[in-house]
This record gives structure tokens, sequence and C-alpha cells, in this order.
């Protein structure tokens, strides 16, 4: 278990210093407004958890976009609360994800600094080093 009962009434949370704003040829994103520390963590949001049924109705509708995958066997779908399903991707992401199935968490976190202004990435392929093409094409 990755966070006691107790501490998880303290750990939803969103650093103020994240902003969403337009980003280049991809709609919106999560923007840094102030300088960030390598694996500082960033974000901690609940999760939607989607079974193998409502995942595949929402994989018909917009929300395919915004989904992750979810449990152990990847077969049901997760749609992030906080700013998770904004995070736009990126081969060279600058942010990592990590998922506790058994608390229903994402938490996103640094792997570099970041400057003020810089946009923040995730590997949608999970590891930030994963090249594995994903269902769209991406930088």
């Amino acid at each position: 278990m990755l966070y006691s009962n107790f501490a998880l009434i303290f750990l939803f949370m969103i650093l103020p210093i994240l902003a969403i704003a337009p980003s280049k040829q991809r709609g919106r994103g999560v923007f840094a407004t102030e300088p960030i520390e390598a694996h500082t963590i960033l974000e901690i949001s609940p999760v939607l958890v989607l079974s193998m049924k409502d995942r595949k109705k929402a994989e018909e509708t917009l929300l395919y976009n915004y989904i992750f995958e979810w449990g152990e066997g990847h077969e049901l779908g997760a749609l992030g609360m906080g700013y998770i399903s904004i995070y736009n991707h990126s081969y060279q992401s600058n942010c990592r994800y990590d998922m506790d199935f058994e608390n229903e968490l994402m938490t996103i976190t640094a792997i570099h600094d970041i400057a003020a202004g810089e946009e923040l990435f995730i590997n949608y392929n999970a590891e930030p080093d994963d090249e594995s093409p994903i269902w769209f094409d991406a930088q």
C-alpha cells in the first residue's frame, strides 16, 4: 500500500504553481507558473475507475483520449479527477505518473528541473523513456 488510510485524508492535492493553459498544437496542457525542482510531487489525484463495460462505452466518446488503462491487467479504465487527464504526451517527458490501484490515486512527479512557463508532459506509455507507439501520431 502506497499510503496509509490516515494519510489519504491529506494527500489529494494539486500544487498551486500549476495552471491549465493553451498548448501549442495540443489543445490545452498543464504548465508550471514557477520553477519546479526534480522529484517534486506535483499532483496526487483520485481517479474514477471504469468497469470493462464502462471503459468500452467511454472509448466510443471524446473521453477516449482522456482515460488511462487501469488495473494490473490494464482491463479497466480510469479518469483522473484533477489535472491528470490534461497532461499532454511527449517521448521526452519532464514528469512521470504512478498509479495506486488500491487507493484509486494517480501521482504526477517531476523527473527533472522544470522552468517557469514550461509545459509539463508525461509519457502515455507510463515509463518516461518508453518510445513504444501510442494510439496517435506523437512527438
